[in-house]
């Protein structure tokens, strides 16, 4: 699977959201695709909007590609109807492609060692009108002693598709209404310093 980093975004989306401003637009979005991709090959910290830095004290200890579906229901919301996200389905992936594990409910990330991470939301940018924002969330629990038993953080970033559908596919008469939205991401995934990382936190 051709890595989720060399996907087309909306650079003007990008520009607006990450940077603040139109005026350079091409030239902005060429730089963060160009730096994620080094963060790929190097574990060097990814380019993001400063709303999804990582604190510091903490480095890149690996990423997975992410390809699923983002699972949403049609529900009466007071008067009005609107699609509410339930839970992610995904398989994660390494660099080599080869499934590395499984992103669900909570959000939860589990490795094929068993060991898991469940986060919670501190920052979305949506980059692209097309995609679903880019996040940055926080560990809240670690379970095992694999691969996510020191995660601190884990960033989504490079997203593609997975946005609800349209508003008007949510009514009276479809409520109850299952939508499994293709997407796909990639999840940078950073333990402490001190941690067990072999990575460095960032490129010079």
């Amino acid at each position: 699977m051709k890595s989720s980093t060399f996907r087309n975004f909306s650079c003007c989306a990008i520009a607006v959201a990450a940077f603040g401003a139109l005026a350079g637009c091409a030239i902005g979005a060429q730089e963060a695709s160009e730096s994620n991709a080094e963060a790929l090959s190097s574990k060097c910290a990814p380019s993001v909007p400063a709303a999804l830095a990582v604190p510091d004290g903490n480095k890149v200890a690996f990423f997975f590609d992410a390809t699923g579906v983002q699972i949403y229901a049609c529900t009466k919301v007071g008067t009005s109807f609107s699609w509410v996200f339930q839970a992610p389905e995904a398989t994660l992936l390494n660099r080599g492609g080869q499934v590395a594990g499984t992103h669900v409910v909570g959000p939860t990330w589990q490795a094929n060692d068993g060991s898991k991470v469940v986060g919670a939301k501190l920052a979305g940018v949506g980059v692209d009108t097309t995609a679903i924002p880019w996040l940055l969330l926080k560990a809240l629990s670690n379970e095992g002693d694999g691969r996510m038993a020191q995660v601190t953080y884990i960033q989504r970033l490079d997203t593609a598709g997975g946005i609800a559908p349209a508003a008007e596919e949510c009514s009276a008469g479809t409520v109850g209404k299952i939508a499994r939205v293709d997407y796909a991401a990639t999840y940078f995934f950073y333990e402490a310093s001190e941690g067990n990382s072999d990575g460095p936190s960032s490129c010079e």
